[in-house]
């Protein structure tokens, strides 16, 4: 698999979305990235958990997910390929839910000092991501 093929999906929605310039685009292309296959069911983040890196939804599903009260698992969201599901761990230390795997899926991890000093270099990129997490928040409330 490319680069080119792990950033698309991501890529078209913030084109669509944000408005992304290719400037911004090719600095997040550049960003080193370690890829992860999970199998289905398996937990990619577990609740409490402080994770150091972001993941990038490559291939497959997943879902936010919490344990309720009797054990059941409640589903929050899923995600797809292209979605960012802990972005917002670059503010918050301390994941809130569960990522679990819905299919066999292939994730990105970006660590997030490199996300972060790159939001520093091209404040582009954190307004890119401050939308794509509002458009997230209001795909949730709704």
């Amino acid at each position: 698999m490319t680069s080119d093929m792990i950033w698309a999906p991501l890529f078209q929605r913030l084109k669509t979305t944000t408005g992304a310039d290719d400037r911004d685009l090719r600095a997040l292309a550049a960003l080193p990235f370690t890829l992860r296959n999970f199998r289905e069911n398996q937990t990619v983040l577990r609740d409490g958990e402080q994770p150091s890196e972001c993941c990038l939804i490559v291939d497959g599903f997943c879902v936010r997910s919490k344990t309720i009260a009797d054990g059941r698992r409640q589903i929050l969201s899923i995600h797809i390929p292209g979605d960012l599901p802990n972005l917002q761990n670059l503010h918050f230390a301390t994941v809130d839910h569960d990522l679990i795997a819905l299919s066999d899926c292939t994730l990105a991890f970006i660590a997030n000092r490199a996300l972060n000093d790159l939001i520093r270099q091209q404040p582009g990129v954190g307004d890119m991501f401050w939308r794509d997490t509002l458009v997230d928040a209001a795909i949730s409330r709704e």
